[in-house]
């Protein structure tokens, strides 16, 4: 989700970049999954104070910045008199930061990176909701912006690291214990929002929006096209986030039991989505949805609330039935269709239930 004054930070963000290349340098994305001793490197030392240079004053960091690429002295200066007042933890961002600051704090000892994490983790703390839920952007989050936010795991993102930060696990057993504690009831607040927020139907438990309403919980938009609606995506990590909790009581259960059957009944079999050149479409490709008894089942980004059909948007924030009844733009650049709730049911559910002592 990318707002145009986050997008103007960025492009100022870049300007301050160096254009030396270290060989050894490393994409961002690739941060978190470097072998253990990786983390004491002088790489990594690297990469972690270009991460407290990139860190706002509120504590978050803002998003869809390449933070491994090398920065100088200067350009580090720059960026701590141009920080942004609000941070988010939309597309990654803070989360990631924070896990990253842990790692190379415990790999080096060195405080700055453990205090920069530290920093971070209050942010978290600050941006919850008394209600339990997180917006996109924190402070004064405004718009679409200020709703409860699951669209591409923001919020579930959040309180993993809020979870983990509670057991002193991965890295973390570097936070006080003032702060695990606070972790703790963060967590236990934000899963009592995810079960409120969960539609209900016929008094049964569905799945859940990618934007809730944060005093009501009800679902809401975001984006033109992005309606109120029960989510084929977000869903999936909600329910993974509740399965890893222990001794589920039987809300829990029932709410991830509910799920579980509406991903089933919302599966949708008998076709598969085809890139096609097309160079008269101003990427040079299209999005063409096939008929093909044997492709593997799918699941459709946003479904009505009343119909539970699968419903596809252009800009103009009008629901049509096909992808082909949107506009290429739409249709080429976002993800309609995906296949992650087929290793939920296949894989992740029956090991929950053998876990718990049930039977799929």
């Amino acid at each position: 989700m990318r707002t145009h004054t986050a997008l103007a930070l960025n492009l100022c963000l870049l300007c301050f970049a160096t254009s030396v290349v270290a060989d050894e340098t490393i994409s961002w994305k690739a941060c978190l999954s470097q072998p253990d001793g990786w983390y004491s490197s002088a790489e990594a030392v690297r990469i972690a104070d270009n991460v407290l240079a990139y860190q706002l004053a509120c504590g978050g960091w803002p998003k869809n910045v390449d933070m491994a690429a090398p920065l100088d002295t200067a350009a580090k200066a720059k960026l701590r008199e141009a920080r942004g007042e609000r941070g988010t933890i939309d597309n990654g961002a803070t989360h990631t930061q924070i896990r990253f600051l842990a790692r190379v704090a415990e790999g080096t000892g060195e405080a700055r990176f453990r205090e920069g994490m530290l920093t971070g983790v209050d942010f978290l703390l600050a941006a919850q909701y008394p209600s339990g839920g997180w917006p996109q952007m924190f402070p004064s989050p405004e718009g679409y912006r200020r709703n409860i936010t699951f669209n591409d795991g923001a919020m579930i993102s959040a309180m993993q690291v809020l979870h983990d930060v509670s057991l002193g696990v991965d890295s973390f057993a570097l936070v006080d214990e003032p702060r695990r504690l606070d972790a703790a009831a963060a967590v236990e607040r934000g899963i009592d929002c995810i079960l409120k927020c969960q539609i209900i139907v016929g008094g049964r438990p569905t799945v859940w929006c990618a934007q809730h309403d944060p005093a009501t919980f009800a679902p809401t938009s975001a984006r033109t096209y992005e309606l109120p609606s029960f989510s084929g995506a977000e869903s999936v990590g909600i329910v993974r986030f509740l399965m890893q909790l222990d001794e589920p009581g039987p809300a829990i259960i029932a709410s991830i039991e509910g799920a579980i059957d509406w991903f089933e009944r919302a599966k949708i079999t008998g076709i598969r989505v085809d890139r096609r050149e097309d160079p008269s479409l101003p990427r040079g490709w299209d999005k063409v949805v096939v008929e093909d008894p044997n492709a593997p089942p799918l699941w459709a980004r946003f479904y009505d609330l009343k119909s539970n059909r699968p419903f596809f948007c252009s800009r103009d924030g009008v629901p049509r039935d096909h992808l082909a009844d949107i506009d290429d733009e739409r249709r080429t650049g976002y993800a309609w269709y995906g296949v992650l709730p087929q290793a939920l049911l296949e894989r992740d559910y029956p090991r929950w239930k053998e876990r718990w002592g049930q039977q799929p």
